[in-house]
């Protein structure tokens, strides 16, 4: 279908070398578009994602760079837009998040944590916009969080980040509408990932949290997040903008169960 064609789109997916970010890129690159990888840990990981991505027949390219590192990021962009094309697609995935009660949290590990989940989605956005303004389209999509909604002991400074990402969703909406651009959010739900598997097992009492919390009762396969990205980053959302599409199987919609439902 035409409206939802994103073939020899170039999608720079941010923090896209594992996870979620690899899932969102994956569904990108199958449904036609031209990848382009970012991590910062290492060469190697991006090497080894890239080729992940060629083994699926999905084209992709990788680049190593800070998000949080402006003169970093501003180089990044110009490097990719010459290399590899115009960037059509931003998705704003890059993130870290610290387990820490907020009465015993240095200072410096939130100020990172916001650094990460909030200032760099800005940093990034603000340099890869301006092209997308010269061309008169563009899509940018920020991976905010059920917890942009709900409070959860220990991941305070993730939370007020992630509430933070809402705004300056909506805000950079506000301000780039005029030029074709649309700026929306994904929220992701809890995902069946190799970071949560040591967690979803039968009567672990996070699992059991997690599956009796959730309307579908169960964990979302990370392919779950591929259709909202292609929807988001297609002609399909053009008139949607400043709008954030939880994924997570109903989770936001209800309190629970009743306590005496089976």
């Amino acid at each position: 279908m035409n409206l939802f064609d994103i073939k020899g789109k170039v999608a720079l997916v941010t923090g896209s070398t594992h996870g979620l970010g690899m899932s969102m890129a994956h569904g990108l690159g199958l449904a036609g578009a031209t990848i382009v990888v970012n991590g910062n840990s290492s060469q190697q990981k991006i090497d080894d994602a890239v080729a992940q991505y060629k083994e699926a027949g999905i084209h992709a390219v990788g680049y190593k760079f800070d998000v949080s590192n402006e003169a970093a990021v501003e180089s990044a962009i110009e490097k990719i837009e010459k290399e590899v094309g115009p960037i059509d697609i931003l998705i704003n995935n890059a993130g870290i998040i610290k387990r820490v009660p907020l009465v015993d949290m240095d200072v410096e590990e939130f100020k990172q944590v916001v650094n990460i989940d909030l200032v760099s989605p800005f940093i990034v956005s603000k340099h890869v916009v301006k092209g997308m303004m010269q061309r008169k389209a563009g899509k940018i999509i920020n991976i905010c969080s059920m917890m942009s909604q709900l409070g959860r002991n220990t991941v305070g400074a993730y939370a007020a980040a992630k509430g933070g990402l809402v705004m300056l969703t909506k805000n950079m909406a506000t301000e780039w509408a005029k030029h074709n651009i649309q700026v929306n959010g994904i929220g992701p739900g809890y995902f069946a990932t190799s970071q949560t598997a040591p967690i979803r097992v039968d009567g672990h009492p996070f699992n059991d949290f997690i599956v009796n919390r959730t309307p579908a009762a169960k964990w979302g396969d990370p392919d779950d997040l591929a259709g909202a990205a292609i929807f988001l980053s297609s002609k399909a959302s053009d008139f949607v903008n400043g709008h954030i599409l939880y994924v997570d199987g109903g989770i936001l919609a209800t309190i629970g169960k009743p306590y005496n439902e089976e």
